[in-house]
């Protein structure tokens, strides 16, 4: 997953590395529920129509990788996951904030674009 394994390179790099640590269609939406609590994985899929138990799981194993998400075992009979944030995971808090916002105000425009182009 990692694409720049060396960080001495053009100031949009950085931006291109976190861009790549998040990206893909429910990493998003992952970490902004996990921002709030922590959940098991049915109860991430129910949450996330569409989604199917393989992508989750790949989305889910990235983001624990890259040290934003950690796995815990709650118990073996049942047995029990739950998913959270890390510290570092967090840390990622005011960034899908300025994310969302900026769709918010500004997505609109970018899909008219889209729709005129096409």
């Amino acid at each position: 997953m990692k694409k720049h394994k060396d960080y001495d390179c053009n100031l949009g790099c950085m931006v291109e590395n976190t861009l790549e640590i998040i990206r893909g269609k429910w990493k998003g939406i992952v970490l902004t529920l996990l921002f709030d609590k922590c959940y098991r994985f049915n109860e991430l899929q129910r949450q996330m129509p569409g989604v199917t138990q393989r992508i989750l799981t790949k989305q889910l194993r990235e983001l624990e990788q890259a040290g934003l998400v950690v796995r815990e075992v709650l118990s073996l009979k049942p047995f029990a996951v739950c998913y959270s944030l890390t510290d570092l995971g967090r840390t990622l808090k005011p960034v899908m904030h300025c994310l969302k916002q900026w769709s918010l105000d500004h997505g609109h425009e970018v899909y008219a674009l889209e729709t005129v182009q096409d």
